[in-house]
């Protein structure tokens, strides 16, 4: 049974595991992964759209439209950039050894004070299991705020991707040092669970759309973090 975070009779905002996929992959008949969309579409008994996805790894808030009018009204949203999503992550410190000596990078080392935010920008193309940076990708900006070092001595971060591209938050962190922790893909030498990054969408702003109201969304939705 999938609980929902939210639910009316336009929406269904679910937290979404580590280790589930939020729609179905490309070979959806030979994968035997969970999918919570499809879980959910058999749960509610009806045809149900996905708004947006987080990649199998990340939990968090992912956001499911019920029919047709709600599905168009909240594709406008985040084409609009008038959703704010917001994650949290741990990372450990800043270092550059999993990036190869051939690849382009200014290695420039960051002094991290508590509360400092930093406007990251780049050109990122998605290949078919990473992304990398690129003179023909496409414009990515996003906003990271360091908030300091946990008890386990793992950097934690918050961070809002402006824009939306795939594995942007992940690229993100790896190029400039600091690999979110498990996210071996990326460069990260530490290991979490099975099919888990410590990546988490804690938070979804609907402040800025038009007509949320009317669809009956609250101004915001939020989960514990990380």
């Amino acid at each position: 049974m999938i609980s929902a975070v939210f639910e009316n009779e336009h929406f269904f905002i679910a937290d979404k595991p580590s280790g589930v996929l939020t729609t179905p992959s490309r070979f959806a008949e030979e994968d035997g992964r969970r999918c919570l969309g499809k879980e959910l579409q058999d749960q509610l008994g009806f045809q149900i759209y996905p708004v947006h996805r987080l990649d199998f790894e990340v939990s968090g808030l992912v956001v499911f439209a019920k029919n047709a009018d709600s599905h168009r009204a909240a594709n406008g949203w985040f084409e609009k950039k008038q959703v704010h999503k917001s994650y949290q992550a741990l990372t450990t410190s800043q270092s550059f050894v999993h990036i190869p000596a051939d690849v382009e990078n200014n290695r420039e080392a960051i002094s991290l004070v508590p509360g400092q935010g930093y406007a990251w920008e780049s050109r990122q193309l998605r290949g078919k299991r990473r992304a990398y940076e690129s003179s023909q990708g496409k414009p990515c900006l996003t906003h990271a705020h360091f908030l300091g070092t946990n008890p386990a001595g793992f950097l934690q971060w918050d961070l809002e991707p402006v824009t939306g591209r795939p594995h942007q938050l992940r690229f993100d962190l790896s190029r400039h040092g600091f690999p979110i922790v498990g996210d071996i893909l990326y460069g990260s030498s530490v290991e979490c669970a099975p099919n888990t990054i410590a990546l988490r969408s804690y938070r979804i702003d609907f402040q800025s759309c038009a007509q949320a109201a009317k669809f009956g969304l609250p101004s915001k939705i939020e989960v514990i973090a990380l």
